[in-house]
């Protein structure tokens, strides 16, 4: 049978979170493995101030369990049986709006949480833009080194992708020295060039969602405590989907932690580009089908979807687990359960993205999946 996740869940306001929030003595938090579910975990605890709390990074199919009796346990972008309120839709958002009512709220860890989302929502850039954090020419990225940051950005694919020396030829044909020259060193006209380097590198051959996918590694709000917030926003999602106790550290503002949390970005992004450049890839009518190995599958499918799909539908399959994503508004989650049914596995996911786990050969999965959709 598939797992919890089918349902919609009714939106939580902020008002009534801050207010549940406020009248706890314990909280417990329960986040997804997603860039975005980490920030609003971070957002949320930040805010409680004196009031004990438990946060936790629960990678899909985990069993969260309950070690802790609870006043309130918030489970955020993902479904949870014993949860008391869910935040899935706008949770980056609406925690920071819950936070402001508490009285505490960063307005960079909101934003990258948003980015990471996909969707910048115009209450979180009004407020960061209110508390100074200005946006610059140029391209997102976490680190000063720009082969390092370029190299290992899972915002967008281009040729040079996981490959810092690409990155720093490609560079030196535009007159920066990659090894001599940090990213805040930049003149703004060199900044310029940068993003218009990528912004042809990732659409040359690509599908036109492409060019509205990269936007948002270009223009980044500087501030936060990486080189810039859209980089911000890709280290979390990464070191969410890597190393959740680093992750929650992170989210929680322990600055110990910058170091892990870069290493664990690295790694995930060589793993997913990888992944990208040597996937076996099928296309069929309204579908695009990936296969490899052992691979992270939400963010291949995700930069399969923006950057490198011919149609609207993306499935990614490595070993027994799956992920899928869909750019024209349609609902996976229903084809994703039922694929997952047919084959005796689970499946959680709403509207544009789902996931599954499965015991079966890929080609029956897919065959699955195919049917369904």
């Amino acid at each position: 049978m598939s797992a919890t996740g089918r349902e919609s869940t009714p939106a939580t306001s902020p008002g009534a979170l801050a207010g549940s929030l406020r009248e706890a003595t314990f909280v417990r938090l329960v986040s997804d493995a997603t860039g975005e579910a980490l920030a609003a975990t971070g957002l949320l605890a930040r805010a409680l101030d004196d009031t004990p709390f438990q946060a936790s990074v629960v990678r899909p199919f985990e069993d969260p369990g309950r070690t802790t009796e609870t006043d309130i346990t918030v489970a955020i972008g993902r479904t949870q049986p014993t949860a008391d309120v869910t935040l899935t839709d706008r949770a980056a958002a609406t925690a920071f709006e819950a936070a402001r009512e508490l009285g505490t709220a960063d307005p960079a860890l909101a934003l990258a949480g948003t980015i990471a989302a996909g969707d910048v929502d115009g209450t979180v850039a009004e407020a960061a833009e209110q508390a100074g954090l200005d946006r610059r020419p140029g391209v997102a990225v976490p680190t000063a080194d720009l082969a390092d940051g370029l190299a290992h950005s899972t915002l967008f694919v281009a040729p040079f992708s996981g490959d810092a020396d690409t990155v720093r030829a490609a560079l030196a044909d535009l007159g920066i020295d990659a090894d001599e020259t940090q990213s805040a060193e930049l003149s703004a006209n060199d900044h310029r060039r940068l993003a218009s380097l990528i912004a042809l590198a990732v659409t040359a051959d690509a599908p036109p969602r492409a060019a509205d996918a990269v936007q948002r590694a270009l223009r980044p709000t500087v501030g936060g405590p990486f080189e810039t917030v859209g980089g911000y926003a890709d280290v979390l999602d990464a070191v969410a989907r890597e190393q959740p106790g680093t992750a929650v550290a992170l989210a929680l503002g322990h600055e110990a932690v910058h170091e892990d949390a870069l290493a664990a970005w690295r790694t995930h992004a060589r793993r997913a580009h990888e992944a990208v450049s040597k996937a076996t890839t099928g296309r069929y009518d309204g579908l695009f089908v990936a296969r490899g190995d052992a691979m992270p599958t939400g963010t291949v499918a995700r930069l399969f979807a923006d950057y490198r799909a011919p149609e609207p539908v993306t499935l990614v399959v490595t070993d027994d687990r799956a992920a899928a994503r869909t750019t024209d508004g349609r609902d996976v989650a229903e084809p994703m359960h039922a694929a997952a049914d047919a084959v005796g596995g689970d499946a959680i996911g709403t509207n544009d993205r789902a996931r599954a786990r499965f015991d079966a050969s890929t080609a029956d999965f897919i065959e699955a999946f195919r049917e369904a959709v």
